[in-house]
């Protein structure tokens, strides 16, 4: 077996400022038990504001600091994402609380070009969503554990002898991860213990005695002389997603930065499941009114993530904010299967109609979705109610066609045309009587004629009393 580990030691601090290209000087703050700095950004931390100081501390030296409460509840829905991110890359994930992904990736080498490849994939994989972490690989997903935490990118195979390259760990580590009490790691520290391999050397009997089991078991799973089970983690059917901003935005223009990281974990979503989808909601929050709804709608099923990008752009360019945002809320269901596709030698046939489609949506999230229409023709003679509209897409109803050709460009009442001098009759007539039955009947000779100024126009002939002749539309 392989194990990637992927460890977010600053995950407290990240899902604050994931959804901001820039969070300024802010530190996170745990209340218990007593109130300091668990994390703070690159800017506090220059100014002075360094985890385990005290809150009044930290202002002293850097009075334009933000704080924020450490929020577990988002921060372990932080890691389900990613855990639900990972799935892209093997179907065996096990998330390791609080901070670590576990990712059983043997059957997925081949598939990504090998172990070099595939940690630099997860490693460009993770920037979309605006977390860092430390990469490592292993044999046992507690030995990756501890080398993500203490040397980032080592990749570790299961050669002979792997077992000896933890030794340099250090003794601390028994506690990362492991079922190792920490008076029994102080214990191991007052007797000299630095090192794994200073453990290794401990008479066992002594360490049974002193009720210090858990170091030899901890031991063991971490050189995979014990096994050591993994419970997976299995996605949610139904994608949810939630960025919490670090400060209010008023504007709507640095929200498309949060909805990207969003975006991004949706996407991720959907190639687990090889799925796409049509639809999904984006909810900005406000503290004291209703959240708001944006609908976004794609003519296709996909999992495009700069055509959501770019769709949602469209909706925010549209959007008056009725107050601050303080969170950005993606959700999204009912996925259908994406069936795969071979490559095309002369190019994908679906490029042009996706591009008209992509044309289309965001003309509807930008004008609004009962602005852009299409037009079916009905079962009816009269032109005025031969056609209806509908959405676009559209097909019209069975055995239901177009009654000849008509002008692209109808007027809604037909104009009088006080003279016919100088218009030359191409083709009809094309009689037209109907209506009878709901008191609007006509009776007209319709033609097709071109104007003096050479317009191709549609023309007819009224043949009930007073008569006269009318242009009723113009050909492209």
């Amino acid at each position: 077996m392989l194990w990637f580990a992927l460890t977010l030691p600053d995950l407290p601090l990240q899902v604050f400022t994931r959804g901001v290209d820039d969070p300024g000087t802010l530190a996170v703050v745990e209340h218990h038990p007593r109130a300091c700095i668990v994390a703070a950004t690159a800017e506090a931390l220059a100014r002075g504001v360094e985890p385990g100081r005290s809150v009044a501390g930290a202002l002293a030296v850097a009075p334009q600091l933000q704080l924020r409460d450490r929020d577990f509840v988002l921060e372990a829905t932080t890691l389900d994402e990613c855990g639900t991110w990972a799935g892209q890359f093997t179907p065996c994930v096990s998330l390791d609380q609080p901070d670590t992904i576990l990712l059983e990736v043997s059957a997925s080498l081949r598939l990504f070009g090998g172990l070099d490849a595939l940690a630099r994939r997860i490693a460009e994989a993770l920037v979309p969503l605006g977390l860092n972490a430390g990469i490592a690989a292993a044999p046992t997903p507690l030995a990756a554990r501890w080398l993500a935490r203490t040397s980032p990118g080592k990749l570790m195979r299961a050669s002979k002898g792997w077992a000896r390259s933890l030794d340099a760990l250090p003794v601390g580590l028994l506690g990362d991860g492991g079922t190792v009490s920490k008076p029994t790691l102080e214990l191991l520290r007052d007797i000299g213990v630095r090192r794994i391999a200073d453990v290794a050397r401990l008479p066992r009997d002594g360490l049974a005695r002193r009720q210090a089991s858990a170091v030899i078991d901890t031991l063991a799973r971490a050189r995979g002389e014990q096994p050591d089970p993994r419970p997976w983690f299995i996605p949610a059917a139904r994608f949810e997603s939630r960025i919490v901003l670090p400060a209010s935005v008023e504007r709507t223009e640095p929200l498309l930065f949060a909805a990207g990281r969003l975006f991004s974990g949706l996407t991720a979503w959907l190639v687990a499941r090889h799925a796409a989808l049509d639809r999904c909601r984006l909810y900005l929050e406000h503290e004291d009114v209703p959240e708001t709804l944006l609908e976004i709608v794609t003519g296709r099923p996909g999992r495009d993530e700069a055509r959501l990008a770019l769709l949602a752009r469209e909706h925010l360019a549209a959007l008056t904010l009725p107050a601050p945002v303080e969170a950005l809320r993606l959700s999204a269901e009912a996925p259908a299967t994406l069936p795969a596709r071979t490559p095309d030698l002369f190019g994908d046939p679906e490029t042009a109609r996706d591009s008209a489609t992509l044309l289309l949506d965001r003309l509807r999230a930008r004008l609004g979705p009962d602005a852009v229409r299409t037009v079916l023709p009905v079962a009816e003679h009269r032109p005025e109610r031969a056609w209806r509209p509908a959405e676009p897409g559209s097909r019209p109803a069975r055995g239901v066609c177009g009654p000849g050709p008509r002008p692209l460009w109808l007027i809604d009442e037909p104009r009088a045309l006080g003279s016919m001098r100088g218009f030359t009759l191409l083709s009809g007539p094309e009689r037209i009587e109907s209506g009878w039955w709901d008191g609007d009947d006509v009776r007209r000779d319709y033609y097709v004629a071109r104007t003096p100024d050479a317009v191709l126009s549609w023309v007819f002939e009224r043949l009930d009393p007073p008569g006269g002749w009318y242009v009723h539309g113009f050909f492209g």
